[in-house]
């Protein structure tokens, strides 16, 4: 049954009543996020296999055309053929040329320097590395890497039915610092008061965590659910939505190094939903996805500080902070990441 509530921060909370949260635990926030928790939490989540994938960017993102992507310091040309995905060393194998300069010709590309043909069967020393396309992501997998190779990449379960957008943003720190920021959802309500009118933690263990969070809309509005969060493998943390508005949605955040100490955040969000309505939303996904990426990338221009700060003080370096600097300007507050 869907209702409007009064929430305690002022805010009409939309959409069908929560069953009361078996515990709540009403310390404040900064005595809540235990240090001791988290790092167990983090620690549990750094053994899980990843199978040696890495995701790429949304599939929508590749096209015939080449594109060049980095992955653990390796340079990687990306692109499709008639068959699918294709990704390969970026350096054509004759001299060397970037091959994300290449022109494509029936699924090869063309050295820009020779002319040398290059594809999906390969050329002595160069070949293509596995791929996958899951219809929402791209990826890869390098071996040597990981002994725990798996065929395709470990990934938390989807709706059958979702409207899918991606974002991607870059970050200077490393993915565990990623994974480390999903898994302090206390400064969720801090750090984003423009999304988020109340969070709670209302459930944890050492391998997944669960929240109760009111979600902000226009109009002094708000929907709440409640969102597990859960780590799949070792650079991937998600969130799905297990009850109220939306159920059965998730949002899958996944880190992938680019290079020491410079990690890619992308990130899929798989919104389903009962209502008769939402076939609508479907059909409106050209128009719905930007906004929806444009909502994640705002989160995590944010979240990317977060992180940022983490490396820096395990690192004990020194970082340039623009994206702290850009949040000051736009909240004309003192805010900062070290809480």
């Amino acid at each position: 049954m869907s209702v409007f509530r009064r929430a305690a921060n002022g805010l009409r909370v939309f959409g069908r009543a929560l069953a009361p949260a078996p515990s709540v635990d009403m310390r404040p926030d900064w005595e809540q996020a235990e240090p001791v928790w988290i790092k167990r939490a983090l620690t549990h989540s750094q053994a899980l296999p990843t199978g040696g994938w890495y995701a790429l960017d949304a599939s929508r993102a590749i096209t015939d055309a080449p594109q060049r992507y980095e992955v653990e310091g390796r340079a990687l040309v990306v692109w499709r053929d008639a068959h699918g995905l294709l990704a390969a060393p970026e350096a054509c194998p004759h001299l060397g040329a970037s091959l994300a300069t290449a022109r494509a010709c029936e699924g090869k590309l063309v050295c820009p320097w020779h002319g040398l043909a290059l594809g999906r069967d390969g050329y002595k020393g160069w070949k293509p590395f596995a791929t996958h396309d899951d219809g929402v992501l791209a990826w890869v997998r390098l071996d040597g890497f990981t002994d725990d190779l798996t065929e395709a990449p470990i990934l938390p379960s989807r709706p059958a039915r979702a409207l899918d957008a991606v974002m991607r943003v870059e970050a200077q720190c490393e993915p565990r610092d990623v994974i480390q920021n999903r898994l302090d959802p206390w400064h969720g309500v801090h750090f984003h008061p423009h999304s988020f009118g109340t969070l709670r933690v209302i459930d944890r263990a050492e391998d997944a965590i669960t929240v109760r969070v009111a979600y902000k809309l226009p109009l002094s509005l708000a929907v709440e659910v409640d969102a597990r969060f859960h780590c799949p493998d070792a650079r991937t943390i998600a969130m799905t939505i297990i009850a109220g508005e939306g159920s059965g949605s998730i949002v899958e955040t996944h880190a992938t190094p680019i290079s020491a100490g410079r990690t890619a955040v992308i990130e899929a969000t798989l919104a389903t939903s009962e209502r008769p309505g939402f076939g609508a939303a479907i059909a409106a996904a050209p128009v719905l996805r930007p906004i929806m990426a444009w909502a994640a990338k705002r989160l995590w221009t944010e979240d990317a500080a977060y992180a940022e700060r983490i490396y820096a003080l395990r690192h004990q370096i020194s970082i340039g902070q623009p994206r702290l600097a850009a949040i000051r300007r736009k909240r004309g507050s003192g805010l900062t990441a070290t809480g």
